[in-house]
C-alpha cells in the first residue's frame, strides 16, 4: 500500500487481506466504521458492511453493538474503525483545560500548543466512550470470553514531528491485546513487534493454514513466555501522504536509522495535518529547516531522536550495522524505490510536497 486509499492509491491483491483466510476457516467478517485500505469497503471483502452516519465512535459504536447484540452464531471478525483521534479535534470540553494539558514531547509547551492538546484530549475521551460501549456489548452477550480484542491505532499522534514521520513519535503506535488464554494476565512486553505480526498471531491462535506469501511473527511465543524476542529489527516506510516523501527506517532496541530519498531536503508541509501546534512551528520557520540524507540515532542516550550520530566516528559500526540491514529489507521485499521514484497511480490526488497544507489543491496523476 503505497498511498492513501482515498486519494487513488491500493493494495495490490486484496484476496491477501486477513478477511480472506478467516472466511475460508467459517468466519464472517464485519465492517463498522472508518477502513484505509479501499477507496469502496465493497472492494475489500467484507462479508456485511454497516453504514454508520459517520465515521466518529459517536456513530460508529452504536452499529457494532447492535451487531453483537445479534447473538451472531457464526464466529466473526469484527472491524471497529473510529475517526478519533484524527483530527480535526473534538472541541476541549470543561474536562480538557489546557492549563494543565502538556504537548506531546516534540512540540513545544505554549498556550496555542496546550489548547491543540485539549482537542485531542476531547476526542481521546469519545474514542474511550465508543470502545467501552463495544467492550460492554462482548462482556453483557457473552463473547467476551472467547473473542481476542485487538486495539492499535495506524500512526502516531497527529503533530509535527509524529504522524507520517519515522522518528518513534510517529512510527510508535498503541498496540493492546485482551483475549482468552495467553492474552490475559495485564502482561506487558517491551519486546520489537510489528503490525505484520497480528495476522500470523492470528493463524497460530485459531490453529489456521498460515499462508505461504505471509510476512511476520506470530506473538504467541511472547505472551507464553517462550521468547522474549520474535524480531532482531523492525521497518517501517513512507511513501506518499498528502504528497511524496519517500523514506525507510530500520530500528533495533538500541539503533535507529532512516533515509530519506529524493532531493528535496525542507519538509514536505502537506503530510502534516494543519492545526495550532503546526502554525506555532510555521510562524518560526519550519518550512526553512534543512532534513539530513541519513539520521541514525542511538535510543538509549538520545530517545527524542534529535542528535544525529551519522558523522560521530564513534557511530560508524552501528551505522555500517544498520544500513546494511535496510538494504537487506528493501532487496528482500523487492522495494520499488530501487528501481527510481515511485510512481502513483493514475487517477491519484497528490499534494505538491512544496505546498504548506493537505487542504491545498491537489494534482491528479495522469
Amino acid at each position: 500500500m503505497l498511498g492513501l486509499a482515498h486519494r487513488g492509491f491500493s493494495l495490490n491483491d486484496y484476496k491477501k487481506h486477513m478477511i480472506h483466510s478467516l472466511h475460508d476457516a467459517g468466519y464472517q467478517s464485519v465492517l463498522a466504521g472508518l477502513q484505509h485500505v479501499a477507496a469502496k469497503p465493497e472492494t475489500i471483502g467484507y462479508t456485511r458492511v454497516l453504514r454508520p452516519k459517520t465515521t466518529s465512535a459517536v456513530d460508529v459504536a452504536p452499529g457494532a453493538v447492535e451487531f453483537l447484540n445479534g447473538a451472531p452464531k457464526q464466529p466473526f471478525f469484527l472491524d471497529v474503525g473510529f475517526f478519533e483521534t484524527h483530527r480535526e479535534f473534538h472541541p476541549p470540553t470543561t474536562a480538557d483545560d489546557p492549563r494543565y494539558l502538556q504537548p506531546p514531547i516534540p512540540i513545544p509547551d505554549t498556550p496555542e500548543t496546550r489548547l491543540d492538546m485539549a482537542g485531542f484530549h476531547s476526542s481521546a475521551r469519545v474514542l474511550d466512550d465508543g470502545v467501552g460501549k463495544v467492550l460492554a456489548a462482548l462482556e453483557r452477550n457473552g463473547f467476551a470470553e472467547n473473542t481476542l480484542v485487538i486495539s492499535t491505532t495506524d500512526h502516531g499522534v497527529s503533530f509535527p514531528l509524529m504522524k507520517c514521520n519515522l522518528e518513534d513519535f510517529g512510527w510508535g503506535v498503541s498496540l493492546i491485546l485482551r483475549g482468552p488464554g495467553p492474552f490475559r494476565g495485564g502482561k506487558v512486553s517491551d519486546a520489537l513487534v510489528s503490525q505484520i505480526d497480528l495476522f500470523p498471531t492470528i493463524c497460530e491462535l485459531l490453529g489456521i493454514n498460515r499462508p505461504a506469501w505471509l510476512e511476520g511473527q506470530s506473538l504467541l511465543p511472547l505472551l507464553r513466555g517462550e521468547k522474549t524476542e520474535v524480531n532482531d529489527e523492525v521497518f517501517a516506510e513512507v511513501n506518499y501522504h498528502a504528497a511524496y516523501e519517500p523514506k525507510r527506517a530500520v530500528r533495533t532496541h538500541r539503533w535507529k536509522y532512516i533515509r530519506r530519498y529524493g532531493d528535496k531536503t525542507t519538509p514536505v508541509l502537506p503530510n502534516c495535518d494543519d492545526g495550532l501546534s503546526k502554525t506555532v512551528w510555521l510562524d518560526h520557520g519550519w518550512k526553512n529547516q534543512q532534513l539530513p540524507t541519513e539520521s541514525l540515532h542511538d535510543l538509549i542516550f538520545d530517545p527524542t531522536e534529535h542528535h544525529n550520530l551519522v558523522s560521530d566516528p564513534s557511530a560508524q559500526e552501528a551505522l555500517r550495522d544498520m544500513r546494511a540491514r535496510l538494504d537487506r529489507w528493501m532487496n528482500k521485499t523487492g522495494d520499488p524505490l530501487l528501481k527510481g521514484p515511485v510512481p502513483a497511480p493514475h487517477g491519484a490526488q497528490v499534494n505538491d510536497p512544496n505546498g504548506v497544507s493537505p487542504k491545498e489543491k491537489t494534482l491528479v496523476v495522469a
